[in-house]
């Protein structure tokens, strides 16, 4: 297990990553999400001593690898781009590390290959490859050695959107049948959920809210998060409390504040809430509304596509619990 306990990176005297404690447990993937600046990747290079902690301790399994050089820590780290050798085949790439300490690569490599369903590419180049195929290449290389730990740098941020969404269902399914510890660090929050089972929010620096997935999406620590991890509007007052209580919701606990996810509210003739359409856009799945709901004010709801809403119609509304998260602080 991977354990983070206090660290700390500054450079020239500005703190870049600001006391952050954090866990990876055996087998699991830990997405590191945060926006561009907030320290993830610094996080990350520490992590594979590219970058002098100032305070704090990095251990794995117990023993504290925080001064061992890169080399020693049995880590691998897989870029955005990739960065294969061009003149080396797809196998020599693969094997690059196991011929480095002198072991037995062609089965290891057909192995991996086989895991990142490139079967059939060993003789080829890097040029002759698509984005997403020099990326399984990458992490095939990165798994050939059998690393302690898997860091993952923005691994498909260079690709384009129906690609990245597509090899980040694979690259989850091949980290788990490699039984891999990883931590991988993004800014999309989509693909974080979709690759990992464990996240850590980053902002300014620090981790603001960590745990399984499941419970950081269905209890934001704050608003900024919430809103960064998808959720449409954060609704406080008088606000929340009538969208929970139109939602049936019995959660226990004060809340102040309530996100609300695009889809959580839906047209329906029987709905408690009312409204007035103010826009209307049509999807080929449904119908996305502006609604100005009476004592809530401007919300996203979604309404059946062959519906016919229009901007000044009266709409009425239900609220799906499930789409909403309570905050308890803002």
């Amino acid at each position: 297990m991977l354990s983070l306990t206090g660290v700390s990176v500054a450079y020239d005297g500005v703190v870049a990553v600001d006391g952050v404690s954090l866990e990876v447990p055996d087998g699991s993937v830990l997405a590191v999400l945060g926006p561009s600046g907030c320290g993830k990747s610094t996080l990350l290079r520490a992590i594979a001593g590219l970058e002098p902690v100032r305070s704090g301790r990095i251990t794995f399994d117990g023993d504290d690898v925080g001064r061992l050089p890169t080399h020693k820590r049995g880590f691998a780290l897989m870029f955005q781009d990739g960065q294969l050798f061009g003149h080396m085949t797809v196998a020599r790439n693969v094997g690059y590390a196991l011929r480095l300490r002198r072991r037995p690569s062609n089965a290891r490599v057909a192995e991996l290959l086989a895991l990142v369903g490139l079967e059939g590419y060993a003789d080829r180049l890097p040029a002759t490859l698509s984005g997403g195929e020099r990326q399984r290449v990458a992490l095939a290389r990165a798994l050939a050695v059998e690393p302690r730990l898997l860091l993952l740098d923005e691994p498909l941020s260079a690709l384009d959107a129906g690609l990245r969404e597509r090899l980040a269902v694979d690259l989850r399914e091949i980290l788990h049948a490699a039984g891999t510890t990883a931590l991988m660090v993004t800014h999309d929050h989509e693909e974080a959920f979709q690759v990992a089972d464990r996240l850590a929010v980053m902002r300014a620096g620090r981790v603001v809210q960590a745990g399984p997935i499941a419970d950081v999406w269905a209890a934001p620590v704050d608003a900024e998060t919430a809103l960064f991890l998808g959720y449409a509007r954060v609704l406080t007052g008088v606000a929340a409390d009538t969208v929970r209580a139109a939602a049936g919701d019995a959660r226990a606990g004060r809340v102040e504040a309530l996100a609300v996810r695009r889809s959580a509210l839906v047209a329906d003739e029987h709905g408690p809430l009312l409204g007035t359409v103010r826009s209307a856009r049509a999807t080929p799945e449904l119908l996305r509304l502006v609604v100005d709901v009476r004592d809530v004010g401007l919300v996203d709801a979604v309404a059946d596509r062959d519906t016919h809403w229009g901007p000044g119609e009266d709409v009425r509304l239900r609220v799906d619990p499930t789409r909403t998260a309570p905050i308890r602080g803002i």
